[in-house]
């Protein structure tokens, strides 16, 4: 396993071994032992999974303490640009984000502790992610940043993004007032 620590704090970047041959592939998607091992002590309760179109975006999400959650995010078809926001008050990147391009081709996971916002753009159609989660959803802790926030000023790749009216009528960053 390879494992690039971001410019972030608490993110990952995790490349798993592929055993390849003219089968196909295998890889140990998670091992909680391994995972330990990188100091992931999360116990995932719950793993989601998502299909979309070219374009579409989905977040920027999370939960409020204490259903604050970790996430461990893939890509199982297609691809994705996958964006992870610091909302962390103390931290010195608090509201700077960070973002990698997770692939059925790459194979790559990203690790995003609680005290972040998660969204991700599709590069592909019919791209299926998948995730899982350190906490069950829980649907009135839930908030959502404007995936669009000037001060986030986040370059998601697309001119005319597929949204949801929940995910435009997200709250500003400035608005926010982090729990975290």
């Amino acid at each position: 396993m390879n494992i690039t620590r971001p410019p972030i704090e608490g993110l990952l970047i995790i490349e798993p071994q592929i055993f390849q041959d003219n089968r196909g592939y295998f890889y140990e998607s998670y091992n909680q032992n391994s995972f330990s091992q990188l100091g992931i002590h999360d116990i995932f309760v719950q793993d989601n999974q998502s299909c979309s179109k070219k374009g579409v975006v989905r977040g920027l999400h999370f939960q409020l303490p204490p259903y604050a959650m970790s996430k461990l995010v893939r890509v199982v078809r297609g691809a994705v640009l996958d964006v992870a926001v610091d909302l962390r008050k103390d931290s010195s990147t608090y509201g700077k984000h960070f973002s990698v391009t997770l692939s059925e081709e790459n194979h790559k996971q990203f690790y995003i502790p609680a005290g972040f916002a998660h969204g991700f753009v599709v590069l592909e159609d019919d791209t299926i992610f998948a995730y899982k989660c350190s906490h069950f959803y829980h649907k009135l802790s839930e908030v959502t940043l404007r995936f669009d926030d000037p001060v986030l000023q986040i370059d998601w790749g697309v001119k005319n993004p597929v949204i949801t009216e929940k995910d435009r009528q997200g709250i500003l960053f400035n608005d926010f007032i982090s729990p975290f």
